[in-house]
């Protein structure tokens, strides 16, 4: 992982900020992107004092302009780029099928889906180009089942999951693999929206069959994992991070 090219999407923030520090420990080259440019410069600061070479880039996934400027700066500032982390997305508007609209199944879909094809069509451009890469997706948990409250995040996921196997077959014949990984519920802000608020953490915990939250650290190190030489012939596949929670 010495000296690897890495570009994180939704950096700022929760997974992506665990992914970017996690990279940055193992001596990569990152480039970070988000909408948060305050927090985005945190961040570079902590990568720095890690010893990480570290750039930001305020980016938008679901704008393509964006986006492939994004990608096209990570190789003018370092040559190439060897991992991106398509962490960007956002949890939906909760409710039934009856409850949903247009405009929240287009932000939802905006962020999660287009954001995630729109990044992994010029992250492919160069990867395949240069005949090596990897890219890891972040889907969820509810990526490959139901959820009755949250419907439209659920599709989402779904769709990422499938994106990501097509972008396997598409990429391998060029050395590149593609992959997800799918967490149950994490310890971030995020799921803080999600269960209502920090104090219901525990009833969330409580489905759990290891009686616990995870922790953004733990996904991060997955993340790093299935970015290495390490799981080089891992491609197409979904890594489920939910303490056993989809075990039965």
């Amino acid at each position: 992982m010495q000296q690897a090219v890495v570009l994180i999407t939704g950096a700022t923030a929760g997974i992506g900020r665990a992914a970017a520090l996690a990279f940055g420990r193992e001596g990569a080259r990152l480039v970070c992107s988000g909408r948060n440019a305050a927090a985005g410069a945190e961040l570079v600061v902590e990568l720095k004092a890690l010893g990480a070479e570290a750039e930001f880039v305020r980016a938008e996934v679901s704008d393509e302009a964006q986006v492939r400027e994004l990608v096209d700066f990570a190789v003018s500032r370092f040559s190439r780029l060897d991992i991106a982390v398509n962490s960007a997305g956002t949890e939906g508007t909760p409710g039934p099928i009856t409850e949903q609209t247009v405009s929240a199944y287009a932000a939802t879909f905006d962020a999660n889906v287009l954001g995630t094809l729109v990044c992994m069509k010029h992250e492919l451009r160069v990867m395949k180009q240069q005949k090596h890469g990897v890219v890891v997706n972040l889907s969820s948990t509810m990526g490959s089942r139901g959820n009755p409250h949250n419907p439209l995040y659920v599709a989402s996921k779904h769709a990422v999951e499938g994106l990501t196997k097509c972008g396997a077959l598409e990429a391998a014949p060029f050395n590149v693999r593609v992959n997800a990984v799918a967490p149950g519920p994490i310890a971030t802000e995020m799921l803080d929206r999600i269960a209502g608020g920090a104090d219901k953490l525990g009833a969330v915990a409580a489905t759990i069959p290891m009686g616990r939250v995870g922790t953004p650290q733990e996904v991060a190190d997955a993340i790093v994992f299935m970015a290495s030489e390490r799981a080089s012939y891992i491609s197409g596949q979904v890594l489920q991070l939910n303490g056993g929670k989809t075990a039965a």
